[in-house]
């Protein structure tokens, strides 16, 4: 079985949002279309206490600046997705009859790019299981931001023995300092398939 999971088609990351990633709600026809070809189809959604420490006023430093956490470095975000906000609420474009619904980045001292994970790599989301239950075996990831939230997802399922493609057409990117690249290159050296 084949899931779609969607990552964080969030009002936040698209524009006009508090993090927004250009063109972030262009992805959102593509995604609508895609699923209903999946068995399964998974939404994830960035859900931040008021006091989350990714937040660059929590930590009192300049957003896109890196600080060390306990689990690695951490780059400071602009407040975004805090639970309960338009911001944190899905695109009003985007097709909402998932399977699931999971949300991430509910900790206050810890981030969460990966739908699998927590950034401590470690931390299980839950989202593994439940697949696994569902018969699923490969996972297409779209959604926001390719270099961060996908990237990690795409790895981890790839770690996790999910046979893992990005719908790169149905992705956009923040691009800082050159993550993009690096999160491609990273991916296909996991053997992520890149297509789109």
């Amino acid at each position: 079985m084949d899931a779609l999971i969607v990552i964080d088609v969030q009002n936040d990351f698209c524009p006009g949002g508090a993090l927004a990633v250009t063109g972030g709600d262009r992805v959102i026809p593509r995604i609508n279309a895609a699923m209903d070809r999946f068995d399964a189809t998974v939404l994830t959604q960035d859900w931040h206490p008021q006091d989350h420490s990714s937040f660059a006023d929590v930590a009192g430093a300049a957003p896109f600046s890196t600080v060390p956490m306990p689990y690695g470095p951490q780059t400071l975000w602009p407040r975004h997705c805090v639970q309960g906000t338009a911001g944190a609420a899905f695109h009003p474009d985007l097709r909402t009859d998932a399977d699931i619904i999971l949300r991430k980045g509910m900790r206050v001292g810890i981030d969460s790019y990966s739908a699998f994970f927590e950034n401590d790599r470690t931390t299980a989301t839950g989202l593994a299981g439940y697949l696994r239950d569902r018969g699923v075996t490969a996972v297409t990831l779209t959604g926001l931001a390719t270099d961060y939230c996908v990237a990690w997802s795409a790895l981890d399922a790839a770690r996790l023995g999910f046979a893992a493609t990005v719908d790169m057409a149905a992705c956009r990117a923040i691009d800082l300092d050159g993550s993009l690249d690096r999160a491609v290159a990273e991916m296909r050296a996991a053997g992520v398939t890149l297509e789109g």
